[in-house]
């Protein structure tokens, strides 16, 4: 994120919105004007930012149990709104902070603090697949799923934040870039281990790709 922004000339122009969740701190790692939201209500936020700054570039830095869970209701309205922002939604299955909890993302099977036998679908359903539902909303401009396990996957992952940013910068509506990564030390494993269990775990329940790309038709 931070290397595209600063490729792209947006350093002096770049606002960012960090909810309560893993990304909590990020304003201490981002060398840019930053928001503290209430877990979930970064795109509310964001919104209104974006709308006051209209020429500014406005982006949210999001964990999965924040976007996915407690701020459903805020990232699914701000795409049927069409706002013009940039989503950076990290995805580790897991709430990161809180203690290791199961999250909307958690897979089938995978266990948990709070689901120690693995999650059960009958019992909590099927893990939410954020970037095949936001691209069927109309005002969901650009959706693409990428991870961080291999160098190869790291460039895609910078290539996809970079037409992101792009696409808001150029006027277009919401942009999201979901982003699968490791959590080691909730998921019980080594870094290296959390690298192969993503790989052989996560990317197939979550293909990788595009999901929607206006900017391509």
């Amino acid at each position: 994120v931070g290397e595209a922004i600063e490729e792209l000339g947006l350093s002096d122009n770049v606002i960012g919105v960090a909810p309560v969740g893993c990304s909590v701190f990020a304003y201490n790692y981002f060398n840019c004007d930053m928001y503290e939201a209430a877990h979930g209500r970064a795109p509310a936020v964001a919104t209104g930012i974006k709308r006051v700054h209209t020429g500014t570039c406005v982006f949210t830095y999001q964990g999965d149990g924040d976007l996915a869970s407690i701020g459903t209701n805020e990232i699914v309205h701000a795409a049927h709104r069409g706002e013009k922002l940039t989503v950076i939604f990290i995805n580790n299955a897991i709430y990161g902070m809180t203690g290791g909890q199961m999250a909307p993302t958690t897979l089938v099977g995978q266990k948990t603090t709070t689901s120690p036998y693995g999650r059960s679908e009958e019992w909590s359903g099927a893990p939410i697949k954020v970037c095949e539902m936001l691209s069927q909303i109309p005002g969901t401009y650009y959706a693409e799923r990428v991870a961080l396990n291999t160098t190869a996957n790291i460039l895609k992952a910078k290539k996809a934040i970079t037409k992101a940013f792009k696409y808001q910068m150029e006027g277009h509506g919401l942009s999201i870039v979901e982003v699968l990564s490791t959590c080691p030390t909730n998921w019980g494993m080594s870094p290296v281990e959390a690298l192969k269990w993503l790989e052989d775990n996560m990317i197939p329940y979550y293909p990788l790709g595009v999901y929607k790309d206006k900017g391509a038709e």
